[in-house]
């Protein structure tokens, strides 16, 4: 089992034009392989998770009920940026040799799309 928090964060322009950035937090639950797979993501990689929303409570030593909210993972993805987009712009040479992402790793498919989160 492996509990992890994933921060979700995102962009916006408020109504005084100003950008703003907000940031949620996520307690993510993996079990069985996925934990072993969840082991080996860093900090800052982007990642997807599919799963189930759990609700628990738990008493502490202080006496008080605690709710927790809990993404019980089914389904985890590391999504990465394509090579290419990583790579200097080419100087229009007709040449040039474009890197291509590796075969089943997710990667946005509009040309000015951003990975979640940015």
């Amino acid at each position: 089992m492996a509990n992890v928090r994933m921060a979700e964060g995102y962009r916006y322009t408020d109504r005084n034009n100003q950008e703003q950035e907000h940031t949620n937090w996520h307690s993510l639950v993996f079990y069985g392989e996925l934990a072993d797979i969840a082991a080996t993501f860093d900090k800052g990689d982007n990642i997807f998770v599919e799963g189930t929303l759990q609700t628990r409570q738990f008493t502490p030593k202080d006496g008080s009920t605690r709710t927790v909210y809990e993404v019980v993972a089914r389904n985890v993805h590391q999504i990465m940026k394509s090579r290419a987009a990583k790579e200097p712009p080419a100087d229009n040479d007709p040449q040039t040799q474009h890197s291509t992402p590796e075969p089943g790793v997710p990667v946005e498919i509009e040309a000015n799309a951003e990975v979640w989160p940015s």
